[in-house]
């Protein structure tokens, strides 16, 4: 089955830039945030005020309401029971989902076999962290991360509560890591990332309000890599971030693992709609030989092809 495009979508506050490039691969760097409202999408395209779903090729409709910067949404509030760190290695992050009645939430229904998707990133973007944690029966999550640059981030919860009518959700909110901090710059396209000897190489391109696609091709020692492994049922993740507001957009790929058309690589393709032109940071997760990488790129949409760094 094609899986087409799932995209959530979001917006945070303005924010300064902190930090300097780590863990994610060569050439990670900032995106400026801003203040803009955006919203999480089942089906259809993004618009700025509009989420952009996944399904079946040339499924459209149209997108629940925006949900952007909210904490709370829908009956639902984002709880850090750890809004404030310092930064260091396996950082402990604690956190739930509480109902209208602040009673935390204990069952949530399964996406890409999880029941709940944790995303952590600086607000320049240099520190980015695609997390799993592990629910308590009293429905409090936990889990660590190593986030060794200082300065303001944002935690980012995708969820469906197991509830009648409920519905897919996407909530935000701030966390503050304390130490020094460094500010740096956002670096500017190029054509392929690199991390633990992979190199991964991007074409295609977005654009303004209409779909496009995204292929990457990964190749280790200079050699395709064609026995990639599955990871949260698909051969990659793709997570963007737009320059200016960090609107959120959670792409899924074309085709999954199983489906007798899709290959274990070297590419794995997304179709990708941005909700307008500008600077988006890209964040690929790719599993080989039992481990979890993640490289960055740098995009410009409306400007023709993408480029990777």
């Amino acid at each position: 089955m094609n899986t087409g495009l799932k995209i959530t979508a979001f917006a945070a506050a303005v924010a300064a830039t902190f930090g300097t490039a780590y863990g994610v691969g060569k050439g990670v760097g900032p995106v400026a945030a801003g203040e803009q409202s955006a919203g999480h999408g089942r089906h259809g395209e993004v618009s700025e005020k509009e989420a952009v779903g996944g399904g079946h090729s040339g499924h459209r409709a149209a997108s629940p309401a925006a949900g952007g910067l909210q904490t709370s949404e829908s009956g639902y509030t984002l709880t850090l029971e750890t809004p404030r760190v310092a930064a260091g290695d396996r950082t402990p992050l604690r956190f739930s989902i509480q109902d209208e009645d602040g009673r935390k939430v204990t069952a949530y229904e399964r996406e890409h076999g999880k029941e709940l998707h944790f995303i952590v990133a600086s607000r320049d973007l240099t520190v980015y962290r695609h997390l799993h944690p592990t629910r308590a029966a009293d429905g409090t999550w936990s889990t660590s991360a190593d986030l060794p640059a200082a300065g303001g981030y944002r935690a980012f919860a995708d969820f469906k509560p197991a509830k009648k009518g409920a519905e897919a959700l996407t909530l935000g909110a701030d966390l503050a890591v304390s130490g020094t901090y460094a500010p740096a710059g956002l670096p500017a396209p190029a054509a392929t990332a690199e991390v633990d000897g992979y190199e991964v190489t991007l074409t295609g391109g977005l654009r303004r309000g209409k779909s496009g696609e995204l292929r990457l091709n990964v190749a280790k020692d200079g050699k395709p890599v064609t026995d990639l492994q599955p990871y949260l049922g698909a051969y990659g993740h793709l997570v963007a971030l737009r320059s200016g507001d960090l609107a959120y957009l959670h792409v899924h790929p074309n085709g999954e693992p199983g489906d007798g058309a899709t290959e274990p690589g070297p590419e794995v393709s997304f179709t990708a709609t941005a909700p307008s032109s500008g600077t988006y940071r890209l964040f690929l997760d790719f599993q080989h030989d039992g481990k979890v990488r993640t490289v960055a790129f740098t995009v410009e949409a409306g400007k023709g092809t993408a480029h990777a760094h």
